[in-house]
């Protein structure tokens, strides 16, 4: 196993890495919407987060050898499912046609008080 850690992405605020690469997979830690020079919370609406957490979540695997075409699944966490519609829009957005697996689900609190978290897991190119 390798660990993988990206200067261009937060700091992680608990006892994990950014990700760790296991033969030619990589399992990225789940990032929240937080800016990595302030370290708190970018972004006032579920839009703005959601974006955040995505472009955090690239600079991870960009540390890794790949983006964001790379990722075959993502795990999406929500503070509130109301939010579903709109996170799923900005979620599109930055995917355009590359439609990895995904699961998304309600969770009562993220850290910071976040309105949403993902993970991932890609594969490296080659």
């Amino acid at each position: 196993m390798k660990t993988i850690y990206s200067e261009h992405a937060p700091k992680a605020i608990g006892p994990y890495c950014h990700a760790l690469q296991s033969g030619n997979l990589i399992f990225c830690s789940g990032q929240t919407p937080l800016n990595p020079e302030t370290m708190t919370i970018e972004g006032i609406n579920i839009t703005e987060q959601t974006t955040v957490v995505l472009n955090n979540l690239e600079s991870v695997l960009k540390a890794a050898g790949c983006n964001r075409n790379h990722i075959i699944k993502t795990s999406v966490f929500l503070k509130n499912f109301a939010d579903f519609e709109k996170m799923n829009k900005a979620y599109e957005a930055f995917f355009g046609d590359h439609k990895p697996a995904r699961t998304t689900v309600e969770v009562s609190r993220l850290p910071k008080e976040a309105l949403v978290e993902i993970e991932c897991v890609a594969e490296l190119p080659g």
